[in-house]
């Protein structure tokens, strides 16, 4: 059976500022390689959070039917709420337990749209030590945000 293999990452250049987003994604059968994939994009005016999440939606969105996938992240955000925090977020109508509106609630709200078609299995590791899968994401994310940073003078 194919399974997908995805590493996201997200990288803000200041938090806002220019920003942009990666993603390895890697079609198993087995430990047989079947295709590798890379994605990237960014945003001019950003958050760090938001471009972890559009790492995720991307890799998700890219996916043209269903599919059993693993998404490693390096963003305990990411990992987090959408394995726990986003179940209250959306019993209380995109509220947090404080009744303050969930921020980034547009990307939370097409994350979860996004994986509702798909066996996804979250998966946390520490970013920025030595993971190669990890560090290509980090490079596509940091390719994403070039076209956003202004030039250096």
């Amino acid at each position: 059976m194919t399974e997908v293999l995805a590493w996201t990452d997200g990288a803000c250049s200041g938090n806002p500022g220019p920003g942009g987003w990666g993603v390895l994604m890697r079609a198993m059968d087995g430990a047989k390689l079947l295709k590798e994939r890379e994605l990237q994009g960014g945003e001019a005016d950003t958050t760090n959070n938001r471009m972890e999440l559009m790492a995720a939606i991307s890799a998700l969105e890219a996916l043209t039917r269903s599919t059993a996938i693993t998404i490693t992240t390096d963003s305990a955000y990411v990992k987090n709420g959408v394995t726990g925090w986003i179940h209250g977020w959306k019993r209380n109508g995109w509220k947090t337990a404080a009744k303050k509106p969930v921020k980034n609630a547009d990307l939370w709200q097409r994350l979860d749209a996004a994986q509702a078609n798909h066996q996804v299995t979250w998966k946390w590791i520490k970013g920025h030590a030595g993971h190669a899968e990890n560090e290509r994401a980090d490079e596509l994310a940091r390719a994403g945000m070039a076209p956003f940073k202004p030039a250096k003078a």
